[in-house]
């Protein structure tokens, strides 16, 4: 697994952690080290439910897909990373004007990464925890996962 971060894989996995779904949801990288990734959203009135709060799918991915980034910098570039499962708590309801989130790597094998996410409701310029994370992830080999 690997050691160090080149400033080369660093600007990949923030520009990497955009794609699909997730650009789809406003989500972006803004810190990225090894064992560690922060991510966050500007909201939105499509973010929001009936009640006007921050919707808990947006929250729940944001966590999810945060910590597996926290994997990624762990890992060597030929492996991918899955999400095996997640268990999130949702603390307090968010209403801000966006949403941060800090995941940390907490433990490594040499399969199984396991890594904790927060969620902040950012609110001018105060931050509340509204969520928290425990996400399990496997590292498999990229060459496994190859689409036929």
């Amino acid at each position: 697994m690997r050691t160090s971060l080149s400033r080369e894989r660093l600007e990949f996995l923030a520009k990497d952690y955009r794609r699909g779904f997730i650009k789809h949801c406003g989500l972006e990288a803004v810190r990225v080290k090894r064992g560690l990734f922060e991510s966050r959203v500007l909201i939105g009135e499509n973010h929001r439910t009936q009640d006007n709060f921050i919707h808990a799918g947006l929250m729940a991915t944001m966590a999810d897909h945060t910590a597996g980034y926290a994997a990624f910098t762990v890992v060597s570039e030929e492996f991918r990373i899955l999400t095996i499962e997640f268990k999130i708590n949702f603390l307090k309801p968010a209403f801000g004007n966006a949403l941060r989130c800090r995941s940390r790597v907490m433990s490594q094998g040499k399969q199984i990464i396991v890594a904790e996410s927060k969620v902040y409701d950012v609110r001018e310029d105060r931050e509340t925890q509204a969520a928290a994370a425990l996400v399990t992830l496997m590292a498999v080999p990229a060459e496994k996962l190859a689409v036929a």
